[in-house]
């Protein structure tokens, strides 16, 4: 039996877990097995650079705050070795980048993840890795907006100029 110390201590810790799980825009589970220390320092450095949290969590541990907060889809998955990574604002940056590290390893495999409490399986997640980000996305709406916008004002400008040497 363990000790009341310990206990308490992964009572804590679930705690903290259903917090950050709770305020998450998207999550994604992987399996980081294979992984090595150079590869994985690059990892780490591309999620901290885009404001994604990633670390290594005990399975039963991260079953228990899922579970405590709703989300029971995910105890197929909870097995082997397991790796979190959350994301507050951006609900396709964690799947993106840990998806683009996926198709070159051979042995790190993402799970399953979850966008917006909705969960999403390991194929869902494969899929929305291949999503652009949210910035990207705006910047290519603003693009296709801009565009029509500006054939409109070369036209206007031409009939200016047109009317403008008639004159």
């Amino acid at each position: 039996m363990p000790s009341a110390k310990v206990l308490e201590s992964k009572a804590a810790r679930v705690a903290e877990l259903e917090e950050k799980l709770k305020g998450a825009a998207s999550f994604v589970l992987v399996d980081y097995k294979g992984i090595t220390v150079a590869d994985d320092t690059v990892l780490r450095r591309s999620l901290r650079e885009a404001n994604v949290e990633y670390f290594v969590e005990k399975n039963t541990l991260l079953g228990r705050a899922l579970h405590n907060i709703g989300m029971d889809d995910f105890g197929e998955v909870l097995n082997g070795t397991t790796a979190i990574a959350i994301s507050r604002d951006d609900q396709t940056a964690p799947a993106s980048i840990l998806g683009k590290y996926a198709e070159k390893s051979e042995t790190f495999k993402l799970k399953a993840g979850c966008v917006d409490g909705e969960y999403y399986n390991e194929a869902q997640v494969n899929a929305l890795s291949k999503i652009p980000s949210k910035d990207i996305l705006l910047a290519q709406l603003v693009g296709s907006l801009q565009g029509p916008i500006q054939k409109l004002a070369a036209l206007l400008q031409a009939v200016v100029d047109k009317n403008g040497e008639a004159a």
